[in-house]
């Protein structure tokens, strides 16, 4: 099973249609939150099952603000990340997810990529496609792939930047 992790597009979505078209076929695309209204659009595109929760940025939304998914054995919290503080660190995340029986959590907002154990909880963050901050800026993602067995394998991914 291969998995798409995006967050933090913020209605600017030329990115994610270029990683869509890079990576295709997947089986499911997770995004983050802060798609800001265009998760419909995404979703239309997408050709497959789409998971997205909602973000700090995403006002007046009926998207869920977290989700809790189930994939192949993996019990994974999916959540934009501003209601555990993430930008000061992850240990609530961690803790939260822990407390849930999840063994991994995605997550967003700081739009800095991160992959990493905490408390036995393996964390996800995707960085932003749309508006990445870490050094050199540039814009990406995570592929997850989930073998037979259940063990998931995660490579973080990055746009080109074009001249």
């Amino acid at each position: 099973m291969k998995i798409l992790i995006c967050s933090d597009t913020h209605r600017v979505n030329d990115n994610f249609y270029k990683v869509l078209e890079d990576v295709s076929p997947v089986d499911l695309i997770i995004h983050c939150g802060d798609a800001e209204g265009t998760e419909c659009e995404m979703e239309a595109i997408a050709g497959c099952d789409f998971e997205v929760v909602s973000g700090n940025n995403d006002f007046f939304t009926i998207l869920p603000k977290e989700r809790i998914l189930d994939i192949k054995g993996n019990k994974i919290l999916v959540t934009h990340g501003h209601y555990y503080s993430v930008s000061a660190g992850y240990e609530r995340l961690a803790e939260e997810a822990a407390a849930r029986g999840c063994n991994m959590a995605f997550f967003g907002h700081t739009h800095l990529p991160y992959m990493g154990e905490m408390n036995g909880v393996f964390l996800v963050n995707p960085g932003s496609l749309t508006y990445p901050r870490q050094f050199g800026r540039v814009p990406t993602y995570v592929i997850m792939e989930v073998d037979e067995q259940g063990e998931a394998h995660f490579t973080q991914c990055s746009l080109a930047k074009e001249e």
